[in-house]
């Protein structure tokens, strides 16, 4: 029997990003708990170095950063697109690929070296999958984390102006539409970020 979860008792939570899609996103999420949340951006806090070796890794150390920066409690996401014939890549370097030389952050152009990559490739499988690793974590130190997923295909060109990202390639498993087409609350639904959502509160809004 595994050990109970910390539970979450405040009213509000720092979501520990900059990436105004994700906050908007997990804003959403939150809501129906009565909780409010506030963005890493609007109190100035600084991005911290993605150093781990993973998702998990990765939002935890987000998540810690702005909890001890704030001394409440704070949410942190990290999520990226893993494609199966570019074995795994970009997980956890899926911000980075949208890195221009100029050092802006571009996503058409994350999407595009992906599409030149899968075109070296022509017979290789089109398949893959989002993952989402969610870090709820405390000013004492304690975090309780989880890890969600959503599989699919990639399609090309880009579809839809919707979500953020690589959503515009990405068509789910079973679906007609591209994450890029959906309207949020559909995205919402089945997303990866759902998915790590509902073990969230599962294991940490639920008493």
């Amino acid at each position: 029997m595994s050990a109970r979860r910390r539970q979450f008792d405040a009213d509000e939570i720092i979501v520990a990003s900059h990436n105004t899609g994700k906050i908007s996103e997990i804003g959403d999420l939150l809501a129906p708990y009565g909780v409010q949340s506030v963005g890493a951006d609007a109190l100035g806090l600084p991005e911290p170095e993605e150093t781990g070796a993973d998702f998990i890794a990765n939002a935890e150390l987000k998540a810690h950063a702005a909890a001890r920066a704030t001394g409440r409690p704070a949410l942190a996401d990290d999520s990226g697109l893993a494609v199966d014939a570019l074995d795994g890549a970009p997980g956890i370097y899926s911000a980075r690929w949208a890195q221009k030389p100029d050092g802006t952050r571009d996503f058409d152009f994350a999407m595009h070296k992906i599409e030149m990559a899968l075109g070296q490739k022509p017979d290789a499988p089109r398949t893959a999958h989002f993952i989402c690793a969610l870090s709820l974590a405390w000013p004492d130190g304690h975090a309780e984390s989880f890890e969600g997923r959503v599989d699919g295909t990639l399609v090309w060109p880009m579809r839809g102006k919707n979500g953020f990202g690589y959503d515009p390639i990405f068509l789910p498993l079973g679906g007609d539409l591209t994450f890029g087409e959906m309207a949020p609350d559909t995205k919402h639904a089945i997303s990866h970020r759902a998915d790590a959502f509902a073990q969230l509160v599962a294991g940490c809004f639920s008493g």
